[in-house]
């Protein structure tokens, strides 16, 4: 059975009409980079019962407070629900973390992509704020991918770790739905095949020295995958090493 803890929040920080940072003072359970706990508030109507979503962390294992990144839909009561909390409000968080595309299942290399739309840009944050990760790659490729320019967030934070592993830290955007100065028009995918990604990289996509994390909607997994599957990189599995970690992130 799930133990559910009592934590409070700090701050819930909008980024537009949609996006939010949820911000929550909990005694967190020890995690790794990378993965996920399960955040929940009570049912309404049913206090007894609890309305409860998997979310990545965006705060390191090291850092106290619980960050969250989400999507506020409007279909999903949980997140409208997350997205009103205020200062001070009562949220509730799993005792468990859980998944797998973390640090520690990435094969060594020279370079680590990170590849990733929308939200899911939130578990990449977490492992980039982790100092083993350093430690294991000489640089560090983030691209994120969004529809609308607004989307693009965690700007200071991405500048903030460019400044303290200077030149190591190479960021790329894709904007797909308007001209954006300084960003891909091509989806991530696209600019996979195209070699657009690279060209921008200053970097090559090998098999034998490159890693890469892939995490966002499903479509854009499956079609990142075959792109990089043309390039002579596969899938990683425990019982068959590769070079790519994947995770669809509804």
């Amino acid at each position: 059975m799930v133990q559910w803890l009592e934590g409070k929040v700090v701050e819930n920080k909008h980024w537009n009409h949609r996006l939010c940072s949820l911000s929550v003072d909990v005694q967190l359970p020890a995690f790794l980079a990378g993965q996920f706990i399960r955040v929940a508030l009570p049912e309404v109507g049913d206090a007894s019962q609890m309305e409860a979503r998997p979310y990545s962390f965006v705060n390191a294992p090291h850092e106290s407070l619980l960050e969250i990144y989400f999507n506020q839909v409007p279909a999903g009561s949980l997140s409208n629900r997350l997205g009103g909390l205020e200062t001070g409000d009562t949220v509730y968080v799993a005792d468990r973390p859980a998944g797998f595309m973390t640090e520690q299942e990435v094969p060594d290399g020279e370079t680590l992509w990170l590849l990733a739309t929308g939200t899911a840009l939130g578990p990449f944050l977490s492992i980039l704020k982790t100092p083993s990760i350093w430690q294991r790659f000489k640089k560090i490729v983030l691209v994120h991918g969004v529809r609308k320019a607004d989307e693009l967030t965690y700007g200071e934070l991405i500048g903030r770790l460019q400044k303290l592993h200077e030149g190591r830290l190479t960021k790329i955007n894709s904007v797909t739905r308007e001209a954006f100065s300084g960003a891909m028009p091509e989806r991530i995918p696209a600019a996979i095949s195209s070699g657009e990604l690279e060209r921008l990289a200053g970097m090559a996509l090998t098999a034998e020295h490159s890693r890469v994390m892939v995490c966002g909607n499903p479509g854009m997994v499956a079609e990142s995958m075959a792109a990089l599957e043309s390039k002579g990189l596969k899938k990683h599995l425990r019982r068959e090493p590769g070079q790519v970690l994947q995770e669809i992130y509804q």
